[in-house]
């Protein structure tokens, strides 16, 4: 696996050090830059194109959901990832919208964040397991209140089985030997998924296929 770029934005300067020093023990991973708040987190983005951003939430200015959003609109491609004290939905569902591909706790373990970080730079998507039930139980609920056609997009079924392991957290690997079929082929699934959904990553896909009754978990 190719070095992953990482940027790390937080407005705490102990944070920062403390997440640069964890990732710098690991020869795959190189911190291009930090940013202290939403504004430079945005600037240093478009500046060092990271793979992976580890962005906090509360930052003054330009908040983390804000800078995902603006962030996300030009480079769809960098994966961010929400590091954050909060353990509550709202925040998960506004960064899920705005494109996150993982949501972790700050209590995290190094080797859990590590993890995380090359799951996301190989397109996975991570939700720490306490927030999951939550975010799909408060999707399933708004689904019921506003059905929609099952299968608008012309899903194969195919693609619906990669579409509900996904759905379910399966990662590639796991797809493929569930259905028997190679990573390669799970990721071309995943390319058409992705375009005919109108989405840009396995989070996105995930919750639109719950909202839209498309699977059900």
């Amino acid at each position: 696996m190719k070095i992953v770029k990482v940027m790390i934005a937080d407005d705490h300067a102990l944070i920062r050090e403390g997440l640069r020093k964890i990732l710098e023990m690991e020869e795959i991973i190189d911190v291009v830059g930090e940013a202290e708040n939403g504004q430079q987190a945005v600037e240093l983005a478009f500046k060092f194109n990271p793979d992976i951003i580890l962005m906090d939430i509360n930052m003054p200015g330009i908040n983390g959901i804000d800078a995902t959003r603006i962030i996300k609109s030009d480079r769809p491609e960098i994966g961010v990832i929400a590091l954050t004290i909060h353990n509550q939905e709202e925040y998960l569902f506004e960064l899920v919208k705005a494109g996150v591909a993982g949501y972790i706790l700050k209590d995290i373990s190094p080797d859990l964040l590590v993890q995380t970080i090359l799951g996301v730079a190989r397109g996975e998507s991570f939700i720490q397991p306490s927030m999951t039930a939550k975010i799909f139980a408060e999707f399933n609920r708004l689904s019921a209140l506003s059905p929609q056609n099952i299968n608008p997009q012309g899903l194969t079924r195919r693609e619906f089985d990669v579409l509900r392991l996904v759905a379910q957290g399966d990662s590639n690997r796991s797809i493929a030997k569930k259905l028997f079929i190679s990573e390669k082929t799970v990721k071309n699934h995943l390319t058409n998924i992705f375009q005919k959904l109108g989405v840009g990553d396995r989070t996105q896909a995930a919750i639109h296929a719950v909202k839209s009754k498309m699977v059900e978990l």
